[in-house]
């Protein structure tokens, strides 16, 4: 078989896990205020934050709108004294910021970053998406690399960064709520576990696809798992878990986690699962917001955890600081940064390193 006819998974490409060594980080810059309406002004200043912890130890990789947006970003970086060494800004038209899941999957071999091309549709939810669906060419064009389009029953594949979670070694997780549900934010029609699972393989060197019921409430993807249940290192998940019996996530996490409890990895050892707490419920205009600590990043020398104001924020710290000894484990204020509907992992990508 001609190597340009093979698949990702027969030409030894996998899906990294997030604390394998970064080249870059993604980050697509705010600029739509409809995004968080009523409350952007201090978007820009929680994002300067965010890229001053990673570019101590990566690049980071900034989407702007135009030159005069990329100049009134640098103002801003530089009046929190950030090393503009690690910032690189690219200009790029886009509808939205949230680069976890318009930008591509990148996957690797023993000698090559290549990248998967899923298709965006702005979670099946919106209608402004299709400046955003010209990240995965704009990536690959600009930095070489070879693009694998992911393409399962003559469709181009909708899938979302933040819908999966790996260890690296060939175990994925994700929910049933966001890819299998057949009438709220229908990604592919008809598809079913065994579909994914195919793709999973044939595009990502998947081997084992753990799946979870529902995503926490709140959530505006239905279901992304990157707010309840993630992987830590090679054989272990947090999952979010909610102590409250009235709380309306109380009964759906409890399930998740009752599942994880039962689930295997690759090898078919037991997978060891430890419980992130909640943050008290987060309301805005009367809607519940996503907030969770579950959407941590972790960076080349820093994992970086949305934090509430609330007694649990310490907690949280806590855990993933035991879990996570070679880097800080460092909380970045999310009050505003979640009426976004989303906040750390749903707007930072990584592009791995070989």
């Amino acid at each position: 078989m001609k190597e340009k006819n093979k698949s990702p998974f027969e030409q030894k490409f996998y899906l990294p896990a997030e604390w394998e060594k970064h080249d870059a980080t993604w980050v697509g810059w705010p600029h739509n205020k409809s995004d968080w309406p009523g409350k952007f002004e201090p978007i820009p200043w929680v994002y300067t934050e965010i890229v001053k912890k990673i570019s101590i130890s990566e690049k980071v990789r900034i989407i702007v709108e135009n030159k005069s947006h990329a100049l009134s970003i640098k103002r801003l970086l530089k009046a929190a004294h950030v090393d503009l060494y690690n910032i690189e800004v690219h200009i790029l038209k886009t509808n939205r910021g949230w680069t976890r899941d318009s930008g591509p999957v990148f996957v690797k071999s023993n000698d090559e970053i290549a990248l998967v091309h899923f298709r965006f549709n702005a979670w099946a939810n919106y209608s402004n998406y299709k400046a955003d669906e010209k990240l995965p060419d704009y990536i690959a064009e600009k930095f070489g690399l070879r693009k694998f389009l992911a393409v399962h029953k003559n469709k181009h594949v909708v899938l979302e960064g933040g819908s999966i979670d790996t260890n690296g070694r060939g175990t994925l997780i994700t929910t049933e709520e966001c890819l299998l549900d057949k009438h709220v934010q229908v990604r592919n029609e008809g598809f079913t576990k065994k579909d994914y699972e195919h793709i999973f393989n044939k595009y990502l060197g998947i081997t084992n696809t753990l799946w979870l019921g529902k995503g926490i409430v709140g959530d505006d993807t239905h279901g992304h798992v990157d707010d309840l249940c993630r992987f830590v290192n090679h054989n272990t998940v947090v999952i979010v878990s909610e102590k409250n019996e009235r709380d309306e996530n109380y009964k759906l996490l409890k399930e998740n986690k009752e599942r994880l409890n039962d689930m295997r990895l690759e090898g078919g050892s037991k997978l060891n699962v430890v419980e992130l707490p909640m943050p008290g419920p987060i309301k805005f205009r009367g809607m519940r917001l996503p907030a969770s600590y579950a959407n941590f990043y972790i960076a080349n020398a820093a994992v970086l955890v949305p934090t509430f104001n609330d007694e649990n924020d310490r907690y949280a710290l806590g855990i993933l600081s035991e879990l996570i000894t070679d880097r800080h484990v460092i909380g970045i204020h999310a009050v505003d940064l979640v009426w976004g509907l989303g906040t750390l992992h749903c707007l930072t990508h990584e592009q791995p390193a070989l």
